[in-house]
């Protein structure tokens, strides 16, 4: 790669490097300090905390990816350009070397300090804030990173890894065992047995052998910058649509808020391939490009996000409330927003988990359609997400069978979607149809499925099942802290009853709030709450109207 930006797949110069003007530089200079460089002179390693950025006054600053022992040049910032992306806005680590290739002086501003100019600066929150998305994208696209995943398509925890990694916006390099020759060379350099995948090899230095999404974030230094020691005004959990449009709102009007989530942005939505009757989006979004949107949102006006950490229990017997994560840490609280959402419901077949992974899949992105790509695939679910993945897979599979239980579709689809599937020759929808038979060794091979009004039972050589059947709430970890309804959902406001709150003992002379729970200053929202309507945009104005409520405990 040269020294010419143009050169980055993608890039648009003036977008991604833009040239500063000597208003703009003038309006950064009080955040930061100004100082000479000199050639050679290393401003930031791979791997350490992005903490700073560097504004060139005069000089030149080039951008190395590191692979090995080899630098290559990635991208160069020249007079009145600036350094820094994404990961600068969560404190976490650099992709690329920073090395000064022509002495000048720049403005070093520290990463507090650019927050505070972007959220105060309409002008230049704009330049920065596209610059580093676009920068981000470059560096996915160039497969800079890192981290090295060693798996294989047919293994169900490559597939997870890849998901999560992707999910959260992090670039990584794949190396597949099936269809990279090289593999074996590396693998030695690492004293790794092909046995031993998927295998991750991180920052170049540390190898994890099948390692758990905690593991991966612990590795990469995801949480790092994030302080938990303090008391927060808000703690929401989870980072669907509800938790990140809460956490938007929260951090924008200055809150101290933290949010936990256990898998990536986005909850359910953030699987779906396109939204496409979500306001403001005439040609639709996908799910995963939306919550990447509001999850640097929301980190742009100063909320930090932990990723990958469940939480396991909360102790609602004293104020502040106190949440214990699956890592131990206690995290204490004056109020909660609960939007932990909801998952698919599994179907009822004894060998299911057995081919979680490798055939029976609960999201259809592209990593997902890549998969399948040129083979037959079966979508089971009635409703929009089925929906979706259906028109969304029908592009590379070969053929779509769509199994639903009722009679009729216009029940749970929207009608665009309806209309969609009946007019494609590569969909076939069976009505009052379930799975009842899964087959296969090391990945699903065969499925039989059963007409419901006939009982005629059909056997199909077909390998990739995606679920997308109902939903069950994520409140296990709860455990009669809050009421709920029998389904497992949260009760919320005018759903709690007379009996409700006095068996919850509710201690308060008022009623709970809409959106309020039966325990004082904890919420619910989205797809966990009870009576919640199923829809991207219900659970964003949710996560919205919590922020007025738990305005109203914070004086009370």
């Amino acid at each position: 790669m040269t020294d010419d930006n143009q050169t980055i797949p993608g890039v648009i110069p003036d977008k991604i490097f833009p040239i500063l003007t000597e208003e703009q530089i003038a309006k950064i200079v009080p955040y930061g300090k100004i100082r000479p460089v000199k050639k050679d002179e290393i401003l930031l390693n791979v791997g350490e905390p992005l903490r700073h950025i560097f504004i060139v006054r005069h000089g030149e600053i080039q951008a190395l990816h590191i692979i090995g022992k080899t630098e290559k040049l990635f991208a160069v910032c020249r007079d009145k350009q600036f350094t820094g992306e994404l990961s600068l806005l969560s404190g976490r680590h650099a992709f690329v070397k920073l090395k000064v290739s022509e002495p000048g002086e720049v403005i070093e501003v520290n990463r507090e300090d650019l927050l505070k100019l972007i959220q105060t600066d309409p002008e230049l929150s704009e330049i920065f804030m596209r610059a580093y998305i676009l920068r981000r994208v470059a560096l996915i696209a160039n497969n800079v990173s890192d981290v090295v995943i060693v798996g294989s398509k047919h293994s169900s925890d490559t597939l997870r890894i890849k998901e999560f990694l992707t999910r959260n916006g992090y670039p990584y390099y794949y190396v597949d065992v099936e269809d990279d020759h090289a593999v074996q060379e590396l693998l030695e350099n690492f004293k790794v047995d092909i046995s031993n995948i998927p295998v991750v090899i991180c920052r170049g230095e540390s190898v994890l052998f099948n390692s758990s999404n905690q593991e991966l974030a612990r590795c990469l230094g995801f949480n790092e910058a994030i302080e938990t020691t303090h008391i927060y005004d808000v703690v929401i959990i989870g980072a669907g649509p509800s938790g990140l449009s809460t956490a938007v709102y929260c951090a924008s009007e200055g809150l101290d808020i933290l949010v936990l989530e256990e898998h990536a942005p986005g909850g359910q939505a953030g699987s779906s391939s396109r939204i496409e009757n979500y306001l403001g989006f005439p040609n639709g979004i996908s799910g995963q490009e939306l919550a990447g949107r509001a999850f640097t949102q929301a980190q742009k006006f100063g909320a930090q996000i932990m990723m990958a950490e469940k939480v396991k229990s909360l102790n609602c017997k004293r104020k502040p409330y106190t949440i214990q994560t699956d890592s131990d840490q206690e995290i204490q609280t004056k109020t909660i927003v609960i939007a932990s959402g909801a998952k698919y419901r599994k179907l009822s077949i004894d060998n299911l988990s057995k081919f979680e992974g490798v055939g029976i899949y609960y999201g259809a992105t592209f990593i997902e359609a890549q998969i399948c790509e040129g083979e037959e695939v079966i979508v089971i679910g009635g409703g929009n997400s089925a929906g979706q993945a259906a028109v969304f897979l029908s592009e590379s599979a070969k053929h779509v069978h769509m199994l639903v239980r009722s009679d009729e579709l216009a029940k749970s689809m929207s009608n665009y979607l309806i209309r969609r599937i009946e007019e494609s020759k590569k969909i076939t929808v069976h009505m009052n149809t379930e799975i009842i038979k899964l087959e296969g060794v090391e990945r699903l091979h065969t499925v039989h499925w059963r007409d419901n009004h006939s009982g005629k039972i059909e056997k199909h050589n077909i390998g990739h099942v995606f679920l997308m059947t109902g939903a069950t709430p994520n409140t296990d970890w709860l455990k009669k802290c809050i009421v709920l309804d029998k389904q497992g959902f949260i009760k919320t406001g005018p759903e709690l009853s007379f009996e409700d709150l006095t068996l919850s003992q509710w201690p308060l002379d008022r009623s709970p709030y809409f959106l309020e729970t039966s325990l004082p200053g904890v919420f619910a929202t989205g797809d966990v709450r009870s009576g919640n309507i199923k829809r991207v945009a219900s659970a964003v104005g949710e996560g919205s109207s919590a922020v007025f409520f738990v305005h109203q405990i914070l004086h009370e």
